[in-house]
Formats: C-alpha cells, sequence, structure tokens
C-alpha cells in the first residue's frame, strides 16, 4: 500500500526549490555527513558528479570539503529543526516567507533527514560543533539562528560556542539546557514515563498522545495517516533515543553561559511541554536584559506550525530590528 506521507515528500521538495532553496550535502569530517537546504544563488553552476549522493530521491551536491562563498548580501537565517521531523517538513510554511530578503539555509540535524555520522558522541554540544562547521563550509561567517525545541538547545549551545558566527538568536519551545529535575517535572506533568515514550512513538495511539500535547488546538487525521507518518518520520530510533539520553544533564552539571547575542523568545502561550513561565523565568533568571519574549495565543509548542502567520510576522519584525541596528552602526 502506498505512503501517503511519502509520496507527499517530493512535493514538498519541489516547494522547497520554488521558494529559493536546494539541498546538498556536505562532508563535515570522515564518517559525519549533513544536509544542508541552501539559498540557489550560492549553489555553484556546474555539472552534477557522478558520485552525486542521492538523499531521499533527490540529487544532492555533495561538498565533501569545498568550501563555498555566498553571493549575496542577504543576512543569514539559519532555522533548525526539532525532535520530531527534518528541517524542511518543521519550517515549511516559514522558509517562503523569508528568502525574498534573507539567505535561508535549513540544517538536518544529525540523525535526520539522511545526516549521519559514526561518532558516538550524542550530545548537544556535537550537534552544534557539526552544524558550525557545516555553515563554515558553506561560508557562513555571521548568521541568526532560530531554533524550535530540540533545535533551540543546539542553537543555544552554537551560540555559546561560536558567539561570532552567531549573531541573534530566537528560540521558540527551548530551554537553555535540559536538566534532571525539569525533565522529571516535565514528564510527570505530562504523564509520560520517558522522552523516549513522548517523543518517539511506536504506535498511532502514541503519536496522536504526542501531538494531543504538542497543539493547542485538537487536530483530526485518520489512523491511516498517522501510521504512514511514523514509518516515514521516525527512522534512527536507537540512534535518536541516545540523543535524548544525550540532551539530560544533571542539576549539578548545569551551568548558565553569557551570551552577548539578543535572544528573542517567540513562544505558543499554550505549550504543553515547555509552558510560556518556563521561558519567563529563563529569561529574568538565566538570560537578562539581552532577551525579549512575545507569545502568541491560541497556539502550543508546535506554534510555527499552528499559527504560521502570526509567527512569521513576529519573526520578520526582530529580524527586520537587527537589520535596523545594524545599520545604526554605520551612521
Amino acid at each position: 500500500m502506498v505512503n501517503l506521507v511519502a509520496i507527499q515528500k517530493p512535493m514538498l521538495h519541489g516547494l522547497m526549490k520554488m521558494a529559493g532553496v536546494v539541498p546538498q550535502t556536505i562532508e563535515i569530517e570522515s564518517g559525519t555527513v549533513m544536509n544542508f537546504w541552501v539559498p540557489t544563488e550560492t549553489v555553484p553552476k556546474q555539472k552534477k558528479s557522478k558520485k552525486t549522493t542521492r538523499s531521499n530521491n533527490v540529487d544532492e551536491i555533495n561538498l565533501n570539503h569545498n568550501i563555498l562563498k555566498p553571493k549575496t548580501a542577504k543576512p543569514v537565517v539559519v532555522l533548525v529543526h526539532g525532535f520530531a521531523t527534518e528541517g524542511i517538513v518543521t519550517w515549511q510554511f516559514q522558509v517562503g516567507a523569508l528568502t525574498k530578503k534573507y539567505s535561508v539555509y535549513i540544517p538536518d540535524l544529525l540523525f535526520f533527514g539522511g545526516s549521519i555520522t559514526d561518532s558516538s558522541d550524542r550530545s548537544p554540544t556535537f550537534q552544534a560543533e557539526c552544524l558550525a562547521k557545516g555553515l563554515g563550509k558553506l561560508g557562513i561567517e555571521k548568521c541568526t539562528v532560530v531554533g524550535f525545541s530540540y533545535g533551540g538547545m543546539v542553537a543555544f549551545k552554537m551560540a555559546e560556542l561560536y558567539p561570532d558566527l552567531v549573531q541573534a538568536m530566537v528560540i521558540s519551545g527551548s530551554i537553555l539546557a535540559m536538566t534532571d529535575s525539569i525533565s522529571t517535572t516535565a514528564l510527570n506533568e505530562l504523564g509520560f514515563s520517558s522522552s523516549s515514550e513522548l517523543l518517539l512513538p511506536t504506535s498511532v495511539k502514541g503519536l496522536k498522545a504526542l501531538l494531543k500535547v504538542a497543539v493547542h488546538k485538537k487536530l483530526w487525521f485518520p489512523d491511516r495517516l498517522h501510521k504512514d507518518f511514523l514509518e516515514v518520520m521516525f527512522n534512527n530510533r536507537k540512534e535518536r533515543g541516545e540523543l535524548l539520553d544525550g540532551v539530560v544533564v544533571s542539576n549539578k552539571d548545569a551551568t548558565i553561559p553569557t551570551f552577548t547575542q539578543q535572544i528573542h523568545l517567540l513562544w505558543g502561550e499554550n505549550d504543553q511541554i515547555f509552558k510560556l513561565e518556563l521561558a519567563q523565568n529563563m529569561k529574568h533568571r538565566q538570560l537578562g536584559d539581552m532577551a525579549t519574549i512575545q507569545g502568541i495565543g491560541k497556539a502550543g509548542h508546535l506554534v510555527h506550525l499552528e499559527r504560521p502567520c502570526v509567527y512569521n510576522r513576529c519573526l520578520k519584525k526582530f529580524l527586520a530590528s537587527l537589520k535596523a541596528d545594524e545599520a545604526q552602526k554605520f551612521i
């Protein structure tokens, strides 16, 4: 029987190309490969190698050790996805809204969307290091990072490690670090025994339970579609389970870095996984004056998918303020 989700993926890939981004495979280091969707205008016009990597039935240019220099003066925005799906699925409603004024890059983190590694390191730090190296090979020297959920944790870590690369951040539904106390409290409130039970469902019932806590407005899809989604989107289960284990740190080992970047917390007011109160506490107790916070009503954890038009307006307003601040420096 045809998988309905699988046959929709080529359509989504086509829409992304129409929006102005195309896939490229980059060798980060020996044994580690990441997939990026990059602006069309940055891709050198050359014949595809016979060794072109194929992923998800899309031809991709394998950059290996080459370094590209972007041929555009547009500010760079990097969209980092969460745990349930790969990059363009997560950000499908944001890409087209941004590409006119910004150079948009959408990475697939390791063990998502064809990005793989033979390293045993499953920490957000390793993800951030690989992402930064990949952006370096794409010729990116400065960028604004938009991170959602798990991707927000990776974004925070990349901003901490590479302050010259990350100029500003927009974070939705995420925290600095998943301490064991935060993890236990959140799971107990949601009624799950582990992060894997919540984020790596193995049944239609489990996927419905995840969606129920991830959105504000109740969604209805036929069981067939839930089953197809499970088959397509939840691969690399062993490795992703290890990623979840790698996220949690003990309370005594948790540290609060000092960020020099502007940080905008853009939140669904009805987020049940990471509540708005948690974001407010993070701003006042951990991030300080460099952070601003904005809630979007009638939206849960998946705020960028539930209310994309409102989310995009808020995101573009913050990005425009960064351009204005940058221009002011030269006056």
